[in-house]
């Protein structure tokens, strides 16, 4: 049943949220912009209000904070996806924003999705072990198209964490490794994507993190502290909803670590609405172009 209703977005989703290559310039010019963008990056620290989200951010002295504006620039000119005015901000390690050059750091893309209230009845149901297995054949499937389009091909290797789900604070996360690989046959990379969901009231958060794979062992021993950071405010968290008052999503638990709004469409008739869903997700290409940036700058460093 799960791959009946979920496998043709999962494949469409695949297909399109990873962003185009980056261009074929010199090493050292890319080096020199990306230098230089980082270097007019202006980043927060202490408590960071997300007002279009109704929540904020407690920071630690070990993380700091890219507004809006600031991170929806790494996310297109850096990292090269498309404009996505969607990104409310971007946590990073530490305060200097050079971390982003930094081939085994980390950096965590904020987005809200108010798509309402997300149930959690079935989250002690799913088989996360089922569910690999049609994301897997999914991605496998979308392959000759992004082939056929210039990207490289994915290969969804298992979950890096699995899936899990703290029902006291209604956060969920997992993360997933993924390798690249060019239509020559060459290795175009591995890729970690954490993913971390904080269910409130009306929608959720979304934190997706963004890293090589060699870096998963930091980044599994930083994210419980990043989980703690984001929390809606009162009258905007989970238990303040109201039913028949407040809009209930059209999906649960599964469907978030499976691909989210795309599986509240049923079985798929419009695709112009899935099609403008999965805009709210292109932050998964921030993988794909965050290895390649690591790539560059271990290059320019060796």
């Amino acid at each position: 049943m799960f791959r009946k209703t979920l496998l043709p977005a999962l494949g469409l989703l695949a297909a399109l949220s990873f962003a185009a290559p980056l261009q074929a310039v010199p090493v050292t010019d890319r080096h020199a912009a990306a230098v230089a963008l980082v270097d007019s990056l202006h980043p927060l620290t202490g408590t960071v209000a997300l007002p279009s989200a109704q929540a904020t951010l407690k920071l630690t002295d070990v993380y700091s904070f890219l507004p809006a504006k600031d991170a929806q620039r790494v996310v297109t000119q850096l990292w090269g996806n498309p404009p996505d005015d969607t990104v409310l901000g971007m946590i990073l390690p530490g305060s200097d924003p050079h971390s982003l050059l930094n081939g085994h750091r980390w950096a965590v893309v904020v987005t809200f999705v108010d798509e309402g209230h997300v149930s959690d009845g079935d989250a002690a149901k799913v088989d996360y072990d089922d569910m690999l297995k049609d994301l897997k054949q999914a991605t496998k499937d979308s392959n000759d198209e992004r082939l056929k389009d210039g990207y490289p091909a994915i290969e969804l290797m298992g979950w890096a964490e699995p899936p899990h789900y703290d029902a006291a604070s209604h956060k969920l996360y997992w993360a997933r490794d993924l390798k690249f690989t060019r239509a020559d046959g060459a290795d175009a990379g591995h890729t970690l994507n954490y993913a971390i969901r904080v269910l409130g009231r009306k929608g959720y958060l979304s934190l997706n993190a963004v890293a090589p794979i060699g870096a998963l062992s930091q980044v599994r021993a930083d994210m419980p502290q990043v989980v703690a950071l984001a929390e809606f405010d009162p009258g905007e968290r989970y238990a303040d909803y109201q039913p028949g008052r407040d809009k209930l999503a059209a999906y649960g638990i599964a469907a978030l670590v499976a691909g989210g709004i795309a599986a509240k469409a049923g079985l798929f008739a419009k695709l112009g609405v899935i099609l403008l869903a999965l805009k709210k997700f292109i932050v998964l290409g921030v993988a794909a172009i965050g290895g390649a940036i690591s790539r560059l700058f271990k290059r320019k460093q060796a």
